[in-house]
């Protein structure tokens, strides 16, 4: 009983401190995430310097045609949810257990070996895909790790809350367009600008914006790829949607 006393004490402890953290980010702009600085790490380990770009804008300098996109393209319903889009979590459940079933199949119909034991069965976790918010995202990238845990995104679901209580839309979106991930050490709106335009996040067109935008999910994989068809494309789609995208 006294350990599960500690537990419960060092666990509410942890939460108090977010709860601070988070309620000083009301007028203090956070410095860092935990990505950011788990991705200087990795960057120094593997290549000996931290390449690192980025430039803090108050909200009313980023563009609302970038604003739009991010919200068009990763969460439209951001300005009407508590932090949690339910509906969107369950369709993404529905999504994997439909692949779920696909790879179960695929694996139900292979041959046996030669040897005469048939292939071990593909096993892959569950994942949440599309299922997050804004909120949430940010609510990982600021305090949390990368890993894939029950007791993490227990953890993301409460810091969540906290962002949604103690900070307003607009701060959320502030906070979180400053410090996404773009490319290689390249974070926040304005630094994705210069790299990718070389204009200031205020000046970008529409398709510019929305090209941003459906980069977010896989941004080193895209900045790889900037001729990529895809990206092209689903910028083109995202760029038509502009105009339903609601703001804070």
């Amino acid at each position: 009983m006294r350990w599960l006393l500690m537990l419960a004490v060092a666990a509410l402890a942890l939460q108090l401190f977010f709860v601070v953290r988070v309620a000083l980010m009301i007028v203090i702009d956070p410095q860092s995430t935990a990505f950011q600085r788990s991705e200087a790490w990795r960057l120094q380990i593997e290549k000996g310097r931290v390449p690192w770009q980025q430039q803090w804008l108050p909200y009313d300098q980023i563009s609302d045609l970038l604003k739009q996109a991010v919200i068009a393209s990763e969460d439209d319903g951001f300005v009407n949810h508590d932090g949690v889009d339910w509906d969107a979590l369950e369709k993404a459940w529905q999504k994997n257990a439909r692949a779920e079933a696909q790879i179960a199949k695929a694996q139900a119909g292979k041959p046996v070996s030669a040897a005469g034991a048939v292939a071990k069965p593909l096993r892959r976790p569950v994942k949440i895909v599309g299922g997050s918010t804004i909120t949430q995202q940010l609510a990982k990238n600021l305090f949390l790790s990368g890993e894939r845990t029950l007791l993490r995104k227990g953890q993301e679901f409460m810091l969540t809350l906290m962002l949604e209580t103690l900070l307003n839309k607009q701060r959320i979106l502030e906070i979180y367009l400053n410090n996404v991930e773009w490319g290689e050490g390249i974070f926040g709106a304005e630094a994705a600008a210069q790299h990718y335009f070389r204009k200031r996040a205020s000046q970008l067109s529409a398709y510019e914006a929305a090209r941003l935008a459906v980069m977010l999910p896989r941004p080193k994989y895209f900045e790889k790829l900037p001729n990529s068809s895809y990206l092209h494309e689903r910028a083109a789609v995202i760029a038509t949607r502009l105009v339903g995208a609601e703001l804070p």
